[in-house]
């Protein structure tokens, strides 16, 4: 237990999972075709980017007392190793197979070196970055979740047809929608890390306004996300299999206030709000599988 508890800190399993099962969900609303093998390569993706996270961050995961920081600490070669020979593979393998996904993957792992690593001017890293740093990081679900089943789409149908009651305003509806309820995700992340991010350097919301301001913001962002939803379907742009996705930004609300009112998010916290997210994406599937009331509309 002890090492797939290592394992599953190490590589953000719960990240990996939700962003696997986003692509998974958003390539059926998109497609109306279960991309099984998409969502593998996205939680591939995620694990080498996660992976390689945890090198670079030492420092500031061994301040926040991250699980698993001892562990890449004394071993940190060898994950630097695995990291990049899984990735350098992967792409190969995967170019292979489908041509059209390797910009969107190439263009994801730079955005994931230049959050993590000092390559910008200056030795700067995207996360060191006010805005920028929750930015990329809501980009990078952007660029799996949507861009890998729009160019799988692209290629397997040869242009961009999408599934009956989806058009590309549809698809901007679901972008305006994903995108404030990640970055939401993010700034509670941001809250946990605060002490560590603080001694940095970060210049994250929490550090640079506080935890007030941070859940004002989150706050306005889930509305946001909520109303990009209701907007969308009563005119007509949103499907109702896309406009339940609703019940996510709520539930987060109730989550995140039942963290203010404690005033203190710790890692169990975020980790338990991620598997809340991915737990609704699988039981969404499986409302669809079993033809609950309401899916397939």
């Amino acid at each position: 237990m002890a090492v797939l508890s290592t394992f599953a800190s190490i590589s953000r399993l719960h990240i990996v999972a939700i962003a696997a099962l986003g692509t998974f969900t958003f390539g059926w609303l998109f497609t109306g075709t279960y991309l099984w093998g998409l969502a593998l390569v996205c939680a591939l993706d995620w694990f080498v980017v996660n992976l390689l996270n945890r090198a670079v961050d030492l420092d500031e995961d061994l301040a926040n007392s991250i699980e698993g920081a001892g562990f890449v600490q004394r071993h940190r070669l060898a994950v630097l190793v695995a990291g990049f020979t899984v990735l350098l593979g992967s792409l190969a393998v995967g170019h292979t197979m489908m041509p059209s996904l390797t910009p969107f993957r190439l263009s994801y792992h730079a955005l994931g070196f230049a959050y993590n690593w000092p390559l910008l001017p200056g030795r700067r890293r995207i996360k060191e970055l006010y805005f920028w740093k929750n930015t990329a990081s809501a980009l990078g679900f952007i660029i799996t979740l949507f861009g890998y089943p729009l160019a799988w789409l692209y290629e397997t149908a040869g242009g961009l047809l999408f599934a009956p009651g989806v058009d590309f305003a549809t698809v901007l509806c679901a972008l305006t929608f994903f995108f404030p309820l990640e970055l939401s995700y993010e700034i509670i992340y941001d809250l946990r890390d605060e002490p560590g991010d603080r001694a940095a350097g970060v210049a994250t919301y929490p550090v640079v306004h506080g935890a007030h301001v941070a859940g004002q913001i989150i706050q306005a962002l889930l509305a946001l996300s909520l109303a990009a939803l209701v907007i969308g379907y009563i005119a007509g742009i949103v499907p109702w299999r896309l406009a339940v996705m609703g019940a996510a930004p709520l539930l987060q609300f109730v989550a995140y206030r039942r963290l203010q009112r404690r005033a203190l998010v710790t890692t169990f916290d975020c980790v338990a709000l991620t598997w809340l997210g991915a737990g609704l994406l699988a039981c969404y599937h499986l409302w669809e599988f079993f033809q609950l009331p309401g899916s397939g509309a």
